[in-house]
């Protein structure tokens, strides 16, 4: 095939290439691709492609000739040749869920600890933890309840919400743990300089303070 390949793009296969091109979630490799791939099927010279995408006229020559023999398929990028991958994506993850040995004196793995323990590459083990959306670093609790009839409860509640009676009203009523027993029924406000105050309250039996004057900052001089 000529150095010079002339590029035809078919509307289905340009609505294709420029979704690419504004995909902001796309590789930018392959969005670079699209681009290289449209510029030329506007007519665009190889040249002038080089100057506005950044990349070498021989980048710019091999993606026209891939997409003139094998299309839009002919972007993605082809398996690497060599001796395939032989790791165990799922032992990295099994073991990042494990929590590290106490021998090593920490509380969840990092990428380096995890290969140095695996005997793999930390380049490794963070590829596995992107592509698993692993977070050891990052960690949440809840606390089971204890009450006997949760699960009754919890069928009784769901089925509500699920199956509904007819003419049937649902109340939430949110449980407060600890009630504060002093309650104030004012906003703060501001107080003056050597001065203590009192909060008023709603506790029976306590009447609020006499009410001292705003103060107010002396007049500048």
């Amino acid at each position: 095939m000529p150095l010079t390949v002339k590029v035809e793009v078919p509307p289905r296969d340009r609505e294709v290439l420029a979704s690419w091109v504004r995909s902001p979630s796309i590789r930018a490799g392959l969005a670079q691709r699209a681009r290289i791939v449209l510029l030329a099927g506007d007519g665009i010279g190889t040249n002038e492609i080089v100057r506005r995408t950044g990349v070498s006229k021989p980048t710019v020559i091999l993606w026209k000739k891939r997409y003139a023999a094998e299309g839009v398929g002919g972007l993605e990028d082809r398996p690497k040749p060599g001796k395939p991958r032989t790791t165990d994506d799922v032992a990295i993850v099994l073991a990042t869920l494990e929590p590290p040995p106490e021998r090593l004196g920490v509380t969840h793995w990092s990428s380096r600890l995890l290969a140095a323990e695996l005997g793999l590459s930390n380049v490794k083990v963070a590829d596995v933890w992107r592509e698993w959306k692993l977070q050891p670093w990052r960690a949440e609790s809840f606390k089971f309840s204890t009450d006997p009839q949760l699960e009754a409860k919890v069928r009784d509640v769901t089925g509500l919400y699920l199956n509904p009676p007819d003419k049937s009203v649902v109340l939430c009523v949110d449980e407060k743990p600890q009630t504060q027993a002093l309650e104030r029924k004012a906003p703060v406000l501001p107080l003056r300089p050597g001065s203590r105050k009192s909060a008023a309250t709603t506790t029976s039996g306590t009447a609020p303070p006499a009410c001292s004057p705003r103060w107010r900052p002396p007049p500048a001089r």
